[in-house]
């Protein structure tokens, strides 16, 4: 985005366009941001779209930077102006947004803010999020806001857009996991009749090879011959379907959005805080990708049904051709060995021989109240 003001049915018409372009939810919600803030020339923009815990399920910020948002914190809760903004129709104009008196303060890190434009975004009577202005790049009145009426009801026609581009981006998900859902549906009625028919001619060779060993053994191992490669065919079998279940999303999105979107979807389904980081990664191997992905679900199925937990942090950054994925949680943790032990794995024989398999390795550290953090290392290819 440019750093000065644009005005004009071309700027209006650039900002629509660009919101209407995208089709996922997150490069949407960036968009809607970035065109408000350039149209109404403001220092800064953010947009929160509200969970049903009281927090947003996601808050995306234009203007600050990523060292900015870091020293912030958590995303902030819906209380004060934010909440009022999720509550009310209209829209909200404030010379000082610090002396409005539901104003309750920001963390130490977060920027100034003095003069304020908000207002919600509505899709029918439903509230589907929150666009937020401040600090208007223009000489101020005395004791007034610099933000004007035009700019109020310029706000307005960009979120009753942005309501429709919020909107069909949710639809496009949504029936991209319809389609996922059913294809996988369909693929596990094949698997299941393709793999029992190979089951079932196994027993039945099976059963004639024993019949058989005593009064003809030569008829007997041509039987145990054909076990062998009914075996055979059923693992080439299994293997195929393996292959065409690898997640679509992996192929069409890569592996850092695909656990970005899965990870906003836990955060909004569950009270638990989740959290994703994605620094630097370059596209791995398919076979390593969905490794990763599946140590990921893995983990994180653990922390949010088992632990306990109030926040969960996944991280997933670059380590010289490879990646290294940390799932971290605050709930109850437990002692390895001990749970080794009880005959008890909590899926980690499993997310050990994916991390094998994909030439990495995992690490489990965890200890009694004490939280848990699960490392995969995948190499580069």
């Amino acid at each position: 985005m440019s750093h000065g003001p644009r005005s004009g049915l071309a700027a209006v018409s650039s900002a629509l366009l660009a919101m209407s372009r995208h089709l996922e939810v997150r490069d949407v919600l960036k968009t809607i941001v970035a065109s408000a803030r350039e149209l109404l020339d403001a220092q800064y923009a953010a947009l929160g779209v509200p969970d049903d815990h009281g927090g947003f399920a996601q808050f995306v910020v234009d203007g600050v930077s990523d060292e900015q948002w870091k020293a912030i914190g958590p995303l902030p809760r819906q209380h004060g102006i934010l909440a009022a903004m999720l509550h009310q129709t209209r829209s909200e104009r404030l010379a000082d947004v610090r002396k409005d008196p539901r104003f309750e303060g920001w963390p130490k890190a977060h920027p100034d803010l003095v003069d304020f434009l908000g207002l919600p975004i509505r899709d029918g009577d439903e509230v589907i999020g929150a666009l937020f202005l401040a600090n208007k790049n223009c000489p101020k009145p005395e004791g007034g806001c610099g933000f004007t009426e035009d700019d109020e009801e310029l706000l307005g026609i960009l979120a009753q857009h942005a309501a429709i581009a919020l909107t069909n981006a949710r639809l496009y998900e949504r029936s991209r996991e319809l389609t996922i859902a059913e294809e996988r549906s369909r693929l596990a009625h094949e698997l299941h009749d393709a793999v029992s028919q190979k089951l079932f001619s196994l027993r039945l060779t099976a059963q004639a090879a024993t019949a058989l060993v005593d009064r003809d053994p030569s008829r007997a191992k041509g039987e145990l011959q054909q076990v062998a490669a009914l075996a055979a065919e059923a693992a080439d079998e299994l293997r195929a379907a393996v292959v065409e279940l690898r997640p679509a999303a992996l192929d069409e999105d890569g592996l850092v959005a695909t656990l970005r979107t899965q990870i906003q979807v836990l955060d909004r389904a569950h009270t638990a805080r989740v959290t994703f980081v994605g620094r630097g990664v370059k596209a791995l191997p398919a076979s390593q990708e969905e490794a990763v992905l599946r140590v990921a679900q893995e983990a994180l199925h653990n922390a949010l049904r088992h632990s306990g937990a109030d926040h969960v942090d996944v991280t997933l950054d670059r380590r010289g051709s490879g990646a290294v994925l940390r799932v971290t949680d605050d709930g109850s943790g437990f002692d390895p060995g001990a749970v080794r032990r009880a005959g008890r794995h909590l899926g980690l024989v499993s997310m050990r021989d994916r991390a094998s398999g994909a030439g990495g390795t995992l690490t489990v550290e965890s200890a009694p109240g004490k939280g848990t953090t699960i490392e995969m290392e995948v190499p580069g290819g």
